[in-house]
């Protein structure tokens, strides 16, 4: 990567995973600019598919270490399929879990929930969304809730 780019795409070069996340199969994206109020830290955005015939939407997300998005909720469902680094899903009231390459989540409707990467790790998921969905974005994970997670 070059020099002039690394803070930018994070600068995060010491950390778990980055050359899995940057050369995924499903593309490391551009800096999710739209949607960098809703997360903290970086995170890119990749979109692989869609339609509006089929109201379909399929995205590689790809976080920087400690980087998550903001509690939200969707009005539709969300398939989110890990495929590189390490990440954490939560819905409000349960533990934290932790996703892995090969992992998927099956975000209900208006369930509350986050997700993004562990502190030491790059991570990306695809996030795989069917239908005219709305997105209510809330507050953001606060470090004290993030840092417990290890």
């Amino acid at each position: 990567m070059d020099e002039r780019n690394k803070e930018f795409y994070g600068g995060k070069n010491n950390a778990k995973n980055e050359e899995e996340v940057k050369n995924s199969v499903f593309g490391f994206g551009k800096f999710n600019e739209a949607y960098a109020k809703y997360f903290q830290g970086k995170s890119f955005l990749n979109l692989l598919a869609s339609s509006k015939e089929t109201k379909t939407g399929v995205s590689n997300v790809s976080f920087e270490p400690g980087c998550r998005n903001d509690w939200h909720m969707h009005s539709i469902p969300q398939i989110l399929i890990a495929v590189a680094g390490e990440g954490w899903y939560q819905e409000e009231g349960k533990p934290a879990q932790k996703m892995v390459p090969g992992g998927v989540v099956i975000v209900n409707p208006n369930t509350k929930h986050w997700h993004g990467a562990t502190k030491d790790s790059w991570f990306a998921h695809l996030a795989v969304m069917v239908g005219d969905g709305k997105t209510t974005w809330l507050e953001p994970v606060s470090d004290e809730e993030y840092d417990k997670l290890g």
